[in-house]
């Protein structure tokens, strides 16, 4: 994330994990649910499901996910299409996630996208803002320690 575009969130990560292990922590429903939310996510485009975390009233979320497997290659990439499925006060977020792994050593160069925050949006960019930090800390460790027990 830059400081001229309040359109995403983007996270560099290193881990001392090969592809193939990440890729199964990204897209293992069982897995998946450790590290980010529990779901059906299923590995296939055009697959929607449902995901279910903590509301967070400072940014209007409600704690459900609508989502929805728009690209992948496998071991490479992952993208998902985000809504919020009762955003309050009718704000309405079309967020994607991109997830891209990069071969690095023996491990993976993981870069996470999350993109399509409203720059004119105060309760969007709050959201922006605070799940930028969640996924550089707490998304990020969890994300870890599921790689680090697998």
């Amino acid at each position: 994330m830059t400081e001229d575009d309040l359109t995403e969130v983007r996270v560099d990560q290193f881990l001392p994990h090969p592809p193939a292990k990440v890729w199964r922590a990204l897209t293992e429903p069982e897995l998946i649910a450790q590290w980010l939310m529990p779901g059906d996510f299923r590995l296939r485009v055009g697959h929607r499901y449902t995901m279910q975390a903590v509301a967070i009233p400072a940014t209007g979320f409600s704690g459900t996910v609508q989502a929805e497997v728009l690209a992948f290659e496998t071991e490479q990439m992952l993208r998902i299409g985000w809504q919020d499925a009762a955003p309050a006060d009718g704000l309405q977020v079309d967020w994607t996630l991109t997830w891209t792994l990069q071969p690095e050593g023996k491990g993976t160069r993981l870069f996470l996208v999350h993109e399509g925050f409203d720059p004119d949006n105060p309760v969007q960019q709050r959201a922006r803002t605070i799940m930028g930090g969640g996924w550089k800390s707490h998304v990020a460790k969890r994300l870890e320690a599921v790689l680090d027990g697998m």
